[in-house]
């Protein structure tokens, strides 16, 4: 005797071994014997064989008339065996059972399940709205096979192509577009991306990357609604300063300023005036709403995005030959010992009589003529070499409280498109690719001058009772990282009890936030708590600080990831095929001079910090990915690499950054049992 039955879903049929009253012993096909519960137990039968059972009423069950057998089927509850009965003839073989069984057990929208081989038909309108879905199932599968087979021969559907970032990236996995892109990447054998360039729906390397980047971050487009810059309502008096910016020459939004007083007089006023757009702009206009959307200004080769319209970054910015509105924070100090005598802030109007410009200075301004070493020959020369003595003394003092130097191994990289002008970046230009020293003398001016002015503000608003926005790193010690918060705290990285971000407030929407606060101090000094607009324990500020953090990383991961682009490029039309590197970590070297980490062959073997020549194999611009491997070693391979080469915070962001596009779409198929003798459903 032979039984059929279930088991996780699955029928299977095999000799009866043994029987009890609960269970059975019974032998499968393959010789193993299972227990089956007697409950489980749907059919006992004497011929035909098992396997030919199933096989048989697989494929008998395909000419059941769902229809019809629904028209057959009793109100009542009923049996499988039942059905046959009514449907084939009252003599209905295990075939035919069986049979009856796999059609009723696999048409749920027709006959509900209820336990031990019995069913009950369904209500008719749930059977109508049922057959329904399937039609349109069976329509939708239609639609992806014939897209798939567009794809495949190098035709892009059009639903498809409007929703390409979307099937990459973030994609609705039960979408038609999705599946259909998924089966002809199956079909032709080829990865996602070439199956998509050969279909014609990436343009260009460029472009994807651009485009993926806008469909992320701007998927309402970059243009800003009309607005005009509003006008300062109040009289701010004229300081007495006269006032100069240092930025590059593609710098429009100038943010900040400095000023020197006193040389000579053994008593200083050192300041440092910021642009105040918070003076004019306030919480919940339409300027503000914004500026809080966009976050901050996105930076990349040959392009930005503002924060803030360009009208309105004119209005306020530090531009020369004007007196522009400005937080002053004026600083006293001995002139000889360097000693802070005191601070004040001031909101004013600041004459502005030079925007100096780093690329065309650098060379000029040297630490051998700021320190007196080399002739200086250029406008604010006293000034700058006092301002430049000073920046050393505050970051001698943050050295200490840091417990070791800030080391600048890796210098700025310069992108420059040719022939660009300005304009969105086509992806083909002629890019090059220059350095610039970090920590350079005017680097470090401008640097210590900010980090002056961030950590004395954040402490007065601290002082005044007024939350502000905080940046605070815990220690130096590997993984900890830089966190955001409203209260203040140390910042190891920086050396300095607590530190905002308050001097580029027409670029980041934190530091406007900040400088809201800041204002506030000003004006109302240890009342301000009560007329800032941020109160202590304000949801808002914990909402934008979210907001902020992540659209901050997401941009500063694009800027990474097309000035990885445009380096690749730089690689491809200057011909580089080899390139002098220090091993990372895992395989990851790091190029001697470009901004490029990447995995090379033969490097994993390799201890940190060696220095190898690479040669180049290939690259991908759509992937972002370089392929090379070790062909020399360049240091002495018996003495010990040099662990300072590498930084352990560089080689945290260096793995990251390394790696190729990641895909958010899936080849895999579903993994089955091979062992299933019936599927049950």
């Amino acid at each position: 005797m032979y039984a059929l039955f279930e088991d996780a879903g699955k029928f299977l049929a095999g000799r009866v071994m043994s029987e009890a009253d609960s269970s059975m012993q019974i032998e499968l096909d393959s010789g193993k014997r299972v227990k089956v519960k007697a409950a489980n137990v749907l059919l006992k039968f004497d011929k035909p064989a098992p396997a030919e059972l199933i096989t048989a009423a697989q494929h008998l069950s395909q000419d059941i008339d769902l229809d019809l057998a629904w028209e057959f089927a009793p109100e009542r509850e009923f049996g499988f065996a039942d059905l046959a009965r009514e449907y084939f003839d009252a003599n209905a073989d295990a075939t035919k059972q069986a049979a009856a069984l796999f059609r009723l057990f696999e048409a749920p929208h027709y006959f509900r399940r209820l336990g031990k081989g019995n069913f009950r038909k369904a209500p008719e309108e749930i059977v109508k709205a049922a057959l329904i879905g399937i039609e349109r199932k069976k329509q939708q599968a239609a639609q992806i096979d014939a897209w798939a087979g567009e794809l495949v021969t190098g035709h892009c559907p059009a639903p498809v192509r409007e929703q390409l970032y979307k099937i990459l990236f973030k994609p609705d996995k039960n979408g038609a577009e999705y599946k259909a892109v998924v089966e002809a990447a199956k079909r032709s054998q080829k990865a996602p991306l070439d199956l998509l360039t050969a279909a014609g729906a990436i343009d260009s390397p460029y472009q994807f990357h651009w485009r993926r980047f806008l469909f992320e971050n701007f998927p309402r487009g970059t243009g800003f609604p009309p607005l005009t810059p509003p006008a300062i309502k109040e009289t701010l008096p004229r300081a007495a300063v006269q006032a100069f910016s240092i930025d590059d020459s593609a710098t429009t939004e100038i943010d900040d300023a400095l000023s020197v007083q006193g040389l000579g007089s053994g008593k200083v006023s050192f300041g440092v005036h910021i642009a105040a757009p918070g003076l004019a702009i306030t919480p919940d206009t339409a300027i503000d709403k914004v500026a809080r959307d966009r976050l901050s200004t996105v930076y990349m080769p040959g392009h930005k995005l503002t924060m803030l319209p360009d009208d309105v970054v004119q209005a306020y910015t530090l531009t020369a030959g004007r007196d522009c509105p400005a937080v002053s924070l004026y600083v006293t100090l001995d002139e000889d010992t360097l000693e802070l005598l005191g601070t004040e802030t001031r909101l004013e109007q600041v004459p502005i009589v030079a925007n100096l410009r780093h690329d065309q200075l650098d060379s000029v301004i040297t630490e051998a003529s700021l320190t007196g070493a080399a002739p200086a020959d250029y406008a604010f020369a006293n000034e700058l070499a006092f301002v430049f003595r000073l920046a050393r003394h505050l970051k001698a003092q943050r050295e200490v409280v840091r417990g070791k130097p800030e080391v600048f191994n890796r210098p700025d990289y310069n992108f420059r498109l040719e022939g660009n002008g300005g304009a969105e970046p086509r992806g083909d230009e002629t890019v090059g690719i220059t350095t610039r020293q970090r920590g350079a003398p005017l680097d470090l001016i401008v640097a210590e001058a900010m980090i002056l002015a961030n950590s004395t503000w954040g402490g007065w608003l601290a002082e005044c009772g007024v939350p502000g926005i905080y940046r605070a790193q815990a220690s130096l010690a590997p993984g900890v990282k830089v966190r955001m918060g409203v209260k203040p705290a140390p910042h190891a990285g920086m050396g300095v009890a607590q530190y905002t971000w308050a001097t580029s407030p027409l670029r980041r929407y934190v530091d406007l936030v900040n400088q809201w606060q800041i204002i506030s101090c000003a004006r109302h000094g240890r009342t301000a708590g009560l007329a800032a607009p941020f109160k202590p324990r304000d949801a808002a500020l914990f909402s934008i600080i979210s907001g902020f953090d992540s659209a901050y990383t997401e941009y500063n991961a694009f800027q990474s990831g097309i000035e990885r682009y445009w380096t690749l490029k730089y690689l491809e039309q200057n011909a580089l095929q080899t390139l002098d590197a220090t091993v990372m970590k895992d395989g990851l070297v790091r190029a001697d001079s470009l901004p490029l980490v990447f995995r090379a062959l033969g490097a994993d073997t390799l201890p940190r910090g060696a220095r190898v020549r690479v040669r180049i194999t290939g690259t991908d611009l759509l992937t972002l990915d370089l392929f090379a491997s070790v062909v020399a070693r360049l240091d002495d391979p018996g003495t010990a690499a040099d662990d300072t080469a590498v930084d352990d915070a560089e080689l945290e962001e260096a793995v990251e950054s390394a790696g190729p596009l990641t895909l958010a779409i899936e080849l895999k198929d579903d993994e089955t049992e091979a062992d299933v003798a019936a599927p049950a459903a």
